[in-house]
């Protein structure tokens, strides 16, 4: 009960999170936790799957038409894990790829020394341009032609902006690489056509279901469109696989996982569902509304923003110019009521545990029905906050005042009920 009540009575800013709604937590903590399924719908090595088959064919489907692909593989436990799985099926341990640099707004699993993916591959990074903070292309095309990767990663984890697929895949197709497109982050505004779509462009997209995709969380592979093994990899026993869908399934399991949790898969079944309905489009539109109200709201405030702005659901927010940390900026804020994650800019001077900035998103206070009218109080909180950031009695003031809005847009009512 106390996490319930955290998250009812504060505000969640953290862009990485969001709260599902209550039939997906509920399958989310259902019965099908119980059952072992290694293997497929109707390929098991698993007795008593009749049912959780169901569940898993519903996903997929469900899936594939959210995202007019050909080819869903809803098992893996994670993005990470999505991401490893795709990697290990069109690149080997030792190939170069390249993806955006972590402190740049990329992801772990972009390339970073720390990850398996900076210990498995040899990695080329790119960045942003200093004066837009957008991908320098000529710097994306530059190293392309240098170090010829075999897999180019577009997308991130702290990228304010339209993820540009277009531009990649001629960059990957001039240089005979694949491209693999990381959408954790927009999945949900993907999905509903605010975001730019990857399926034409992109050899293998990937995804979490959290986020504005706003399911449990786990990680799922797309094709746009399945295609033919181009490696000719052969099965030990069965002989030649045929599609890449193939390979990326055997990848997941048992490449790199057991059992999937039938549960989750279960729960990703409902919000895809939930995603496919028209009142989901008018929830993603209105996550990326607030989310520019709250971006025009702190350039007033003179708080820099890494691109100027935002096309999506986050925004990063440079503090240099404030004279305050962003793990200071993050401890106060939590103190006050207000979730946010510390999180580096590009060319930060300070370290990744200090960091110079905060990143922040909308998709959760989204959820609990917020619109631009609050994100114009959030802001004001915000800066009260970071502008008399040793200040008890502000911090202490504005928890109350977090704590009033929270009220106004209630949280779970079924399980206070």
């Amino acid at each position: 009960m106390r996490e319930i009540s955290r998250e009812s009575n504060t505000l969640e800013l953290i862009a990485s999170e969001n709260f599902v709604s209550y039939p997906v937590l509920e399958m989310a903590g259902g019965v099908m936790t119980n059952k072992y399924a290694e293997g497929y719908p109707g390929a098991r090595y698993y007795g008593g799957c009749e049912h959780v088959d169901e569940a898993e064919n519903l996903a997929r489907e469900r899936a594939k038409k959210l995202f007019n692909c050909e080819y869903a593989n809803v098992q893996p436990h994670s993005g990470s894990q999505a991401n490893m799985a795709a990697l290990m099926t069109f690149v080997n341990v030792g190939d170069t790829i390249m993806g955006l640099d972590l402190a740049h707004g990329g992801h772990l699993t972009h390339g970073s020394p720390v990850n398996f993916s900076g210990k498995l591959y040899n990695v080329v990074s790119y960045h942003v341009s200093k004066d837009t903070g957008r991908v320098n292309f000529d710097e994306v095309q530059k190293l392309a032609k240098e170090h010829k990767p075999k897999l180019i990663i577009c997308g991130g984890s702290a990228y304010p902006r339209f993820i540009e697929f277009e531009q990649f895949h001629e960059i990957a197709s001039e240089n005979g690489a694949y491209l693999m497109a990381d959408i954790a982050h927009p999945a949900g505004l993907v999905a509903t056509g605010i975001h730019p779509s990857p399926m034409s462009y992109c050899d293998v997209i990937t995804t979490t279901t959290h986020k504005t995709l706003r399911g449990p969380r786990g990680g799922m592979i797309m094709l746009g469109k399945d295609v033919e093994n181009p490696w000719n990899i052969k099965a030990p026993k069965s002989g030649r696989i045929k599609m890449v869908s193939e390979l990326l399934n055997s990848m997941v399991m048992p490449g790199i996982q057991g059992g999937p949790l039938m549960h989750i898969i279960a729960a990703k079944a409902v919000a895809f569902g939930e995603a496919l309905k028209p009142e989901f489009n008018s929830y993603a539109q209105q996550i990326v509304n607030n989310a520019k109200a709250m971006a025009n709201k702190l350039l007033t405030r003179d708080y820099k923003l890494v691109s100027g702005g935002t096309d999506t659901h986050v925004i990063l927010i440079d503090l240099t110019n404030k004279g305050v940390s962003g793990k200071a900026a993050e401890n106060a804020l939590e103190r006050a009521g207000i979730t946010v994650n510390k999180n580096m800019v590009p060319f930060d001077q300070r370290s990744p545990f200090i960091t110079s900035g905060i990143r922040v998103g909308t998709p959760a206070i989204t959820t609990r029905g917020m619109a631009e009218n609050e994100m114009n109080q959030i802001v004001d909180k915000i800066d009260q906050v970071i502008s008399d950031i040793d200040n008890d009695i502000t911090i202490n003031r504005v928890k109350m005042e977090v704590k009033s809005l929270c009220e106004s847009f209630p949280l779970y009512r079924e399980l206070h009920d």
